[in-house]
């Protein structure tokens, strides 16, 4: 308590000293990343850096040109999708340690990550970044990354705050959604990240939302985020995302940044200072008052004072470091515990190598560098061991490994021609007559060569996998698809890979198939497939993890965290809602994203939330359910529940392995409409072969709630509710009825 009377105080000292041309200098950009100084009192600019998985590149303060120097590879991390399927608390907070320590390392303040908006659709380009369709599983792995980021005195920026989750007409798409999924679905994991892990900093997003611009929303970021969180940190735009001097003053809005170098010219800077000084000395009707201004500039300098950053606080604060030998332990661990297993016919892996002679490495994902790409996920990484390295080294000398590219990946210059349109549209050009016909020529040509290009490649890799001992192919998406500032159009696998993987399946029916990408896709080929392994970009030793699930060093246990739908058309947002559209955006499947659209209307999936097998097996007993109401009083004023749920878990195969245990809770009784089921606890448990361990899950009030929009408040009903637990959403193991005695309500 006294600390935060000493930062208030100090705060307000610094307050009085500042004219108001040194307020407005705070709270906009004066750099790419950085916002404006007050030299003269010792306040530094905030630096800030991309992003989820990794410290970016370093760039000129005012152009978006690399510095050019090599002392700025990193360390480069699972992405947020491969972390949320680890389902591993811990695993999450190491990695928020390492993104913490190389971002003040790097000499950074703010790193802008971590992304967790709910994935909505599987074609949303920036999906990789995102870690669930669960607000829960959100919940649960975001918090002990940021509070493992912050305590290296870095502040996390929690983004994009919210309901962003197309690419697609980015800066202008207006979002509808009904105040239920808003509050049960699209909120939960931002309401977390500031009450649960006290995030220092969060991102206002790109779109529209109920008609207003996120980054100067009243209703999400005075509302919301201040006044029912009470949230008193700083509120940062998306770059570009501000488009109004007056509703931006006027919001929860701290800091603008932007794209461009005109720093002064920013809506926060010079049209703040005059709109300010005219309503001064004018009528006064469109007065911006300079309170407005001191309240952003309180949060942000609240954010300097957490952080360490003014007067004698500097010396103690953390010095961090990068590219560390126990940085990149921790990004091994976490992705070997992202990788998915998702079919494993006759136990078609492991593979082993003992009598391994030849083996056939084929698709290009097998070679291709990732690290590199994706928008302002993209980093320098200090180095990034891809597929088909990791396999050779793991091998060695003895089994002759084969590499065939398998498809064809157009040159830039061929992708410009092949998506002439796209590009046309994106410079808002008309091309006349002549420019269309020859358009049209050089799409025409480019196609032909990537057709007989790709056909060459294929025939190779069908040709190899006809004489070598084991195949193992390689494919999925690359960052010409999974991608900030634009989505997919389909499900598809690109370049033609689906009719690789069937050719390559003819010849070779024991080939194991992996999918490497950061979001769904769809599988034709899925039957007959004996073995399917997914991988997220999984960082720097994604390729070293994958080998060792591959040749059974490593168990796999990684889960979705996603739905991954037979196809598009059944996904909810494509099927009931609407996705990509230029103006607005209506999201009519409301509460049901993911598998609860799937397990409630009975959709199959192509793989359900949740799975994810073993090279070992698990069995689930002696489920024990208790449930404490009768020691809180209705006159208290905030009663709980306390629901107690133990489960034994037994390893009983030959393998040792971990489990991830999933608690579901179903309302019997409710009054209004739910899903079948929700998830609304996991823990992940290591066993050894033959070894068996009491898992305790503990739920409270908010594991049975809804949100009431009449009432504006949760409420959790008396009645019936359904334990289940499970290994995967369409997996329930074991199931026990609960009866709740009385009513709760909450925010």
């Amino acid at each position: 308590m006294k600390m935060k009377k000493d930062i208030e105080t100090r705060i307000e000292e610094l307050l009085r000293q500042l004219t108001l041309e040194e307020k407005i200098a705070m709270i906009h950009g004066d750099g790419l990343f950085q916002s404006g100084a007050v030299e003269r009192l010792g306040i530094p600019p905030l630096k800030m850096s991309d992003g989820p998985m990794g410290v970016r590149n370093e760039f000129r303060r005012s152009e978006w040109i690399n510095s050019g120097t090599t002392d700025d590879y990193v360390t480069y991390l699972p992405s947020n999708s491969a972390l949320a399927a680890t389902w591993n608390r811990e695993l999450a907070y190491e990695t928020g340690r390492v993104l913490g320590k190389e971002a003040r390392g790097r000499g950074k303040d703010i790193i802008l990550a971590p992304g967790i908006n709910i994935k909505r659709s599987p074609l949303c380009g920036r999906n990789f970044e995102y870690m669930s369709e669960d607000p829960k599983l959100v919940e649960e792995m975001a918090v002990p990354l940021i509070k493992g980021i912050q305590e290296n005195d870095v502040a996390a920026c929690v983004k994009h705050f919210a309901v962003n989750n197309q690419e697609t007409e980015r800066l202008w798409v207006d979002t509808y959604v009904d105040e239920r999924p808003l509050r049960e679905i699209y909120l939960p994991g931002f309401k977390a990240a500031v009450e649960q892990a006290e995030t220092h900093t969060l991102m206002g997003a790109y779109n529209r939302f109920r008609g207003e611009h996120c980054c100067h929303s009243k209703l999400l970021l005075s509302e919301i985020l201040r006044k029912e969180w009470g949230f008193d940190g700083a509120v940062i735009s998306d770059w570009g995302g501000v488009h109004d001097t007056k509703e931006a003053a006027e919001s929860g809005l701290d800091l603008e940044m932007s794209v461009t170098p005109n720093f002064d010219e920013y809506y926060l800077a010079n049209p703040l200072l005059k709109a300010i000084q005219d309503g001064e000395h004018g009528d006064g009707k469109e007065k911006i008052e300079e309170s407005d201004i001191d309240e952003k500039v309180r949060n942000i300098l609240r954010t300097m004072l957490r952080l360490h950053m003014l007067g004698e606080d500097r010396e103690n604060r953390k010095t961090g470091t990068y590219n560390t030998t126990e940085h990149r332990e921790a990004v091994l661990n976490a992705a070997r515990e992202s990788l998915i297993l998702l079919k494993n016919e006759d136990k078609r892996l492991p593979i082993s190598p003992k009598g391994l002679k030849k083996l056939a490495v084929i698709g290009q994902n097998a070679e291709m560098i990732h690290s590199n790409g994706g928008g302002s996920a993209e980093i320098k990484a200090l180095y990034e061991i891809s597929p088909l390295m990791g396999l050779k080294t793991k091998l060695g000398g003895n089994v002759e490994v084969n590499y065939a590219k398998g498809y064809y990946i157009p040159t830039r210059q061929e992708q410009k021609e092949l998506n002439w349109q796209q590009h046309s549209l994106e410079r808002k050009k008309e091309l006349t007559k002549e420019e269309l016909a020859e358009a049209l020529r050089k799409q025409k040509l480019a196609e032909e060569e990537s057709r007989r290009q790709g056909q060459i490649l294929l025939e190779e890799a069908v040709a190899l996998a006809k004489e070598v001992d084991e195949v193992i192919l390689i494919g999925g998406l690359n960052h010409d698809y999974d991608v900030e500032g634009r989505d997919r159009k389909d499900m598809l696998l690109p370049y033609n890979q689906d009719a690789l993987i069937e050719e390559v399946l003819k010849v070779n029916p024991n080939a194991v198939v992996v999918i490497v990408a950061g979001s769904p896709i769809q599988m034709a080929w899925q039957d007959r497939a004996k073995a399917i392994v997914w991988s997220w970009y999984a960082g720097m030793e994604g390729g070293n993890a994958l080998a060792e699930v591959l040749l059974g060093d490593v168990n796999p246990s990684g889960k979705l965290p996603e739905t991954i739908p037979q196809k598009l058309e059944d996904s909810p947002a494509h099927k009931f809602g609407e996705f990509g559209t230029k103006e607005t955006v209506t999201y009519k499947e409301g509460l049901y994203v993911g598998y609860r659209y799937f397990d409630t209307y009975g959709v199959e999936p192509a793989f359900c939330f949740g799975h994810g097998l073993s090279y070992t097996e698990f069995a689930y007993k002696n489920l024990e359910v208790s449930v404490r109401e009768d020691n809180f009083s209705a006159k208290e004023a905030d009663p709980d529940a306390l629901v107690t749920v133990k489960v034994t878990v037994e390893n009983t195969g030959a393998v040792d392995g971990a489990e991830a245990v999933q608690i579901y809770v179903a309302d019997k009784e409710v009054s209004l409409e739910r899903p079948v089921h929700e998830l609304k606890g996991f823990q992940k448990v290591f066993l050894k072969a033959g070894e068996e361990k009491e898992v305790t899950i503990t739920l409270h009030k908010n594991a049975f709630g809804f949100y009431n929009p009449e009432r504006k408040c949760f409420q959790a009903e008396s009645g019936e509710f359904e334990i289940q637990a499970a290994s995967s959403s369409r997996d329930i193991r074991l199931r026990k009825t609960i009866q709740l005695k009385r009513e709760y309500r909450y925010q």
